[in-house]
């Protein structure tokens, strides 16, 4: 039996090294975020900063700071462009 690889990223993991990172975030409805994750809880709640909305592929404006409900996320992806 394969052993399980130990050193494999958690979703939180992840999460976790993203905070004060660009990320892109894709919700139900079609829309998307992408800013600066600030924070984030067990339940997937994504505190973004300086948050530019796009619905449908079209721009609709930049938050200061927006609160996305963990249970509307598809996905969350840490920019590659923003290694430290």
């Amino acid at each position: 039996m394969p052993r399980p690889n130990t050193s494999a990223l958690r979703p939180m993991d992840v999460l976790k090294s993203a905070i004060e990172r660009n990320v892109l975030v894709d919700v139900k409805g079609n829309r998307g975020y992408s800013g600066i994750l600030e924070g984030y809880d067990i339940y997937m709640n994504l505190v973004i900063r300086n948050a530019g909305e796009t619905i449908g592929g079209e721009s609709k404006g930049v938050y200061e700071r927006l609160l996305v409900r963990g249970d509307n996320v598809i996905f969350v992806s840490p920019s590659r462009g923003d290694e430290k």
